[in-house]
């Protein structure tokens, strides 16, 4: 499976420190759980979340889901200390909060070594950076944190979310650019289904590759929004056998549905059907 193939249409915050839930996600449809030290643990209980999460995941039954630790910013009283224990801990990844410049991600691999790091993306900073952020070699994607980019902009909620889309696609831009995986922001209305439905299918089309959420109730919409549909994929495997047809026969471009099918398109295809292949490998 490969990196562009494997479904991150829904990654979960768990907090760190609540055994029930942690162990919840063990069953749940998600792609990828962001393990979290940080704002969802009181500061009196980051000692114990740590040890807590590190006992969770030694004990493992998580299967196929990618398995993201944020931990608390490394300039907080228990930053450096997550850091450490993060570097021991079976996980796949390690989430930094806050990250404003390539400089903070050195910091972190100077306590986490070669283990895969994703960006929090929300800062003014970081957004005017995520460029540099995107191009560090540990570097395997980010995430957006458009409520303190909210907070820090100053912006006033609109559904359309239009005061955060140069932040967004800057992201988005700088991601792609480096071939990084990048997840849209949360939806904090957890019991807005329509909502949270429209925000999915706004991020899909811009490009993202998945959506973090902060409530299971969220998994089953995120998992549709992100996921090839029937009907793309049945798309996807019509432009491949017109296109096959078409240079079998010396042909450079072929049409289906009235429109032309150039080898670009081809290659979006065959990526919309590994995509729907590693769905059903996952979920079967």
């Amino acid at each position: 499976m490969t990196r562009r193939a494997r479904p991150y249409r829904s990654a979960l915050y768990i907090p760190g420190s609540k055994p029930r839930a942690l162990d919840k996600a063990r069953s749940l449809a998600i792609d990828a759980i962001i393990f979290d030290l940080e704002d969802a643990v009181a500061a009196d209980e980051k000692d114990n979340a740590r040890a807590t999460l590190a006992a969770a995941l030694k004990l493992g039954g998580y299967g196929p889901r990618v398995r993201i630790v944020r931990l608390n910013g490394l300039d907080t009283e228990w930053g450096r200390r997550d850091a450490e224990a993060v570097a021991e801990m079976d996980c796949d990844a390690v989430l930094l909060p806050k990250v404003s410049s390539p400089d903070d991600l050195d910091a972190l691999a100077g306590i986490t070594g070669e283990m895969p790091i994703w960006a929090m993306m929300e800062t003014p900073n970081g957004i005017l950076n995520a460029g540099l952020i995107a191009a560090h070699p540990l570097l395997q994607g980010m995430v957006m944190g458009t409520n303190d980019l909210a907070k820090e902009m100053q912006t006033r909620f609109r559904p359309d979310r239009l005061p955060l889309m140069a932040g967004l696609g800057l992201c988005l831009l700088a991601a792609k650019a480096e071939g990084k995986l990048i997840l849209d922001g949360v939806y904090n209305a957890f019991k807005d289904d329509d909502g949270l439905r429209e925000e999915c299918s706004q991020g899909r089309d811009m490009g993202f590759d998945g959506k973090t959420l902060i409530h299971p109730a969220q998994v089953d919409i995120a998992n549709a929004a992100f996921a090839p549909s029937a009907d793309e994929v049945d798309l996807a495997r019509r432009q491949i056998a017109a296109f096959e047809a078409a240079e079998a026969a010396g042909q450079g471009v072929a049409v289906v549905d009235g429109k032309i099918v150039e080898n670009l398109h081809v290659v979006s295809a065959r990526e919309i059907l590994g995509k729907a292949d590693a769905i059903a490998e996952i979920t079967g």
